[in-house]
């Protein structure tokens, strides 16, 4: 195959590119396109030989993209229009101006792409700007699939559910199921993984205790229900262990992502707390770490329970005493990398603040999942 000339929409920090690369397609991202100018210093910094246009995609006229001449398109559209804890403006929310802009000029195109490769937020399958999409592509001649899926189903102890959407135009071969099914599970895998799909769940973190029959609340504000669910989690051996994706302590100072004694006070019991062995972590969105949705470890060999039975009980200096044994503290950015597939390679400018880079991290996509995801697109 000649190398397919790629046209890398809301580029971001390059996620889209990374996936590009880690599929082993041969190919060239001829632009990149963001609005963002602190994720495209992130950009320029790792690709600085690809073209990096910091403007709207909807100044951007019919001529000038048909000059680039691309064979695929990527793109992550905003998803603040679709999130399920959010307004949810869809198509009159003022961010989708530039998808739909998009949408009308792909069938204006002088050459139409012969692949298309979309990733969003779960709540994007419901949405009239899907249903334009849809509409768009079936009228363009594209055959497509639609998949919601997470890192977990392939093997990445992070739970990130995505909407993605891949297509061909219809004289490409697109081996998928029918298009008017969202998947939970990759189409290549449906035969031999059909019983196990979505690819949830893991032996439990250290300390954590089977819930007993009848338990209505565990230790934590956490039902039995919850507690199953993690257990569940940490017992699927097909999802790596949490300590594979860790920055080496001997190497990295950790102090600065321990948790301040006003955040263990606050939030000590609603926390969601894993362990080097676990086989789980949450979302981690843009502001997961403002909103303290998510710590790492308790890296010394403390029973999590005992910390935690009777707490709500107990005086403030206590409570702060107890919490203060488990040594509980954030991921850092390049363990938040790694969960989501990043390269090594993949370095943030040290005028980006360690709050930025996060919030970059948590507006960005699995790179593994896209990566698998173009393979299948283009094979």
């Amino acid at each position: 195959m000649d190398n397919l000339r790629v046209l890398e929409l809301y580029s971001g920090i390059g996620g889209m590119h990374y996936a590009l690369k880690e599929s082993g397609i041969p190919a060239q991202v001829v632009t990149a396109i963001d609005i963002n100018t602190t994720a495209n210093q992130v950009y320029k910094h790792n690709f600085p030989d690809t073209p990096l246009w910091n403007k709207t995609i909807e100044g951007i006229t019919l001529d000038e993209f048909n000059k680039l001449s691309f064979d695929m398109i990527l793109m992550s559209p905003p998803c603040q229009p679709f999130t399920r804890i959010g307004l949810q403006g869809d198509v009159t929310d003022p961010r989708t101006k530039s998808f739909l802009y998009v949408l009308d000029l792909l069938p204006r195109l002088q050459r139409l792409p012969r692949f298309i490769l979309l990733e969003n937020v779960k709540g994007f399958e419901t949405s009239s700007a899907r249903a334009r999409l849809v509409k768009t592509l079936t009228e363009c001649g594209y055959t497509f699939q639609e998949i919601m899926i997470s890192p977990i189903s392939v093997g990445i102890p992070n739970s990130r559910l995505r909407y993605f959407l891949i297509a061909k135009i219809s004289t490409e071969d697109l081996n998928t199921q029918a298009p008017s099914k969202i998947l939970d599970f990759f189409p290549h895998l449906a035969e031999s993984d059909s019983s196990e799909h979505p690819t949830f769940l893991s032996p439990a973190c250290q300390g954590a205790s089977q819930p007993e029959e009848g338990t209505d609340v565990l230790f934590k504000l956490e039902t039995t229900a919850e507690a199953q669910r993690k257990i569940r989690q940490n017992s699927n051996l097909s999802v790596k262990q949490i300590k594979e994706f860790l920055e080496p302590q001997m190497e990295v100072n950790m102090e600065p992502y321990l948790l301040p004694p006003k955040t263990l006070l606050r939030y000590g019991l609603v926390l969601d707390i894993v362990q080097p062995t676990c086989r789980r972590s949450v979302c981690f969105t843009k502001g997961w770490k403002e909103k303290n949705l998510m710590l790492a470890f308790a890296l010394c060999p403390v029973q999590i329970e005992s910390v935690f039975m009777g707490l709500d009980q107990c005086s403030e200096e206590e409570k702060l005493q107890r919490l203060l044994k488990l040594k509980l503290r954030y991921f850092s950015p390049r363990e938040v990398a790694n969960l989501m597939g990043f390269p090594q390679h993949l370095i943030f400018p040290e005028k980006i603040p360690t709050i930025q880079q996060y919030r970059l991290l948590g507006n960005s996509l699995n790179v593994v999942v896209v990566a698998k995801l173009l393979q299948l697109l283009v094979s």
